[in-house]
Parts: structure tokens; C-alpha cells; sequence
């Protein structure tokens, strides 16, 4: 790949990232796996770091940390990104399709926002190897996940997106999971204790064991999902599903969901019984129809 020599500037970023030197509170930190080095200050396209972890390790309160588009690293080890320092940011910069890559290459391999206030932009996570459980563990709280996605490569994740009690008030906005049509996941997206958390304009493709977004272990409290897309492969055919029982808040408007067979299966297709449904959210079960809107028990004027 030929990239002109201004791309790596620290005047220009291009993509969907423009930068004004002075609206940011905090440093800007420059990471480029192709041109970057340790040993480099990491203050311009010019001497990036060669790793997210290295600008983290460097970071404070209120810095942007900007990875380059053609940027790859690998997740071979638990908290092999680890974005521990409070009010960070880490920023993809887009081409196009093409955006910063982090692999998962080990069933542990994750990227971390394990501080308050942190968040990721404009990152691309590929499974690398199977039964990976939390490529993206989020344990602070006011965290966001935006404008993100997983694809499936030679291996299929088992839970994308883990969210740890006590990570409230995460927002999850853009996210995309491109999963395989084959058994091997569970979640697109699975929530422990997360209160006041808001999932918004995502599409989750995959072969859901569970449910594509699953509230588990721990309850969550207000949630708030909506405008989004969700198909499942697996035939259980579950989208979104309290397995804890005692999780609350909003499951739609705008939702559309795709099922995998033709049953009695659109009331099942958002299951929790401590939810309330906001029309409308759409469920289509097979090819050729249209969806139908979800049939739960209407609020009535008593």
C-alpha cells in the first residue's frame, strides 16, 4: 500500500476525524503500528507510538490518543489493551472502510476501558480464535463504545462486548457485529450490572445462543435500547433476553429483528418480564414476509 507522504502529518487526518488543536482539555497522542516506535514521543504522526498500551501508559486526564487507519495489533493476552487511566480517549482515524485492527489471538486476548470515562472510537475487532469471552470488557463507569465493530475471521468470539458490574452509564452507539452464520456464540453483547446503560443504532449479526444482547448475572437497572437491528441465526431465536429476570427500563422504539424460524416465536423474540416494550419494534420470522409488530400486552387506560 503507497500512502501519500502529507497522510501522516499531524495536520491532517482525514477520515470521518478533524481535528482543531485547541478543542481538546488534554494532550494529543499519535499511535501507528506501521511507522511507530517505543522509543518515539508519541506527539505526531511524524514519531507515533507503536501501540495503543505505550500512548495509555503516557496519557492523563483529557487526552486523545489518535490511531492511524492502517494501525494493526494483536489481543494474545488478558488486558493486552488496557485503558486504565480515567478520561481518555481513544480515537480511530477512517479511511473510508478502512480503520484501526485489533485481532483477538488468544481466548483471554480483550481491549479494556478499566477506568472512569473512558472511550473508544472508530476501532475494528476481529476474532481471531474461538470462545473468546469479552473482547471488549468494560468495568469503568460513564465509558463509551462508539462507532465500533466486530467481524468474525478465523475464529468466532463468544461474547463480543462484556460489560462488568458496577459499568454504569456505558453508552454503546454505531456498534456493528458482523458474526458468523454458524453455532459458536452466545452474545453479541452481554450486560452484568450495568445500570442507566444506553445500547443505540447498532446491527448485530450472528448465531446467538443466548441472545444477541443478554442481561446476565447481575441486574441491570433503566436500561435503554433502541433503533437498531438485530439478526439471529440460531434457532432459538432470541434477540434480546434478561436471563437474570430483574433487569428494567426500555427495550425499543425503532427496533427491527430477524429470526431464524418460521414459529410461534415473535412475543419470545424480546424476552424480560421487568421491561417495559416501546412500539415499534418489528419481528420478521421468514423470507418473503414483512415483520410484525412485536405482540406483547398492551398498556391499557384502567
Amino acid at each position: 500500500m503507497t500512502i501519500p507522504n502529507d497522510f501522516w502529518q499531524p495536520t491532517w487526518l482525514g477520515g470521518t476525524v478533524s481535528i482543531a488543536m485547541g478543542e481538546n482539555v488534554g494532550f494529543h497522542w499519535f499511535v501507528n503500528s506501521v511507522t511507530g516506535d517505543s522509543t518515539f514521543p508519541g506527539k505526531s504522526w511524524l514519531k507515533p507510538l507503536a501501540t495503543i498500551d505505550q500512548a495509555v501508559d503516557k496519557a492523563a486526564a483529557g487526552d486523545v490518543i489518535y490511531v492511524a487507519p492502517v494501525h494493526v495489533e494483536n489481543l494474545a493476552a488478558d488486558s493486552a489493551i488496557d485503558i486504565d487511566v480515567a478520561g481518555v480517549s481513544v480515537v480511530g482515524v477512517r479511511r473510508g472502510r478502512l480503520m484501526p485492527t485489533l485481532t483477538n489471538t488468544h481466548a483471554d486476548g480483550d481491549c479494556k476501558l478499566a477506568a472512569a470515562g473512558v472511550s473508544v472510537r472508530n476501532l475494528r475487532f476481529l476474532g481471531g480464535v474461538d470462545i473468546g469471552t469479552g473482547i471488549i470488557t468494560v468495568s469503568g463507569a460513564d465509558c463509551a463504545i462508539l462507532d465500533c465493530e466486530y467481524r468474525d475471521s478465523v475464529g468466532q468470539a463468544t461474547d463480543v462486548i462484556l460489560t462488568v458490574d458496577g459499568s454504569d452509564r456505558l453508552l454503546i452507539d454505531g456498534f456493528h457485529c458482523f458474526g458468523a452464520a454458524g453455532a459458536g456464540g452466545n452474545s453479541a453483547i452481554a450486560v452484568d450490572g450495568s445500570d442507566d446503560i444506553e445500547i443505540r443504532s447498532f446491527y448485530l449479526h450472528g448465531n446467538f445462543a443466548v441472545g444477541a444482547i443478554d442481561f446476565r448475572t447481575t441486574l441491570s437497572a433503566r436500561v435503554n435500547v433502541h433503533s437498531g437491528k438485530i439478526w439471529t441465526r440460531n434457532a432459538a431465536d432470541i434477540a434480546i433476553v434478561d436471563t437474570i429476570t430483574s433487569s428494567t427500563g426500555f427495550i425499543g422504539p425503532d427496533i427491527q429483528i430477524m429470526l431464524t424460524d418460521d414459529a410461534a416465536n415473535i412475543t419470545t423474540a424480546v424476552t424480560g418480564a421487568t421491561f417495559q416494550l416501546m412500539d415499534p419494534v418489528y419481528v420478521c420470522n421468514a423470507v418473503d414476509e414483512k415483520g410484525l409488530l412485536i405482540n406483547w400486552t398492551a398498556s391499557t387506560h384502567a
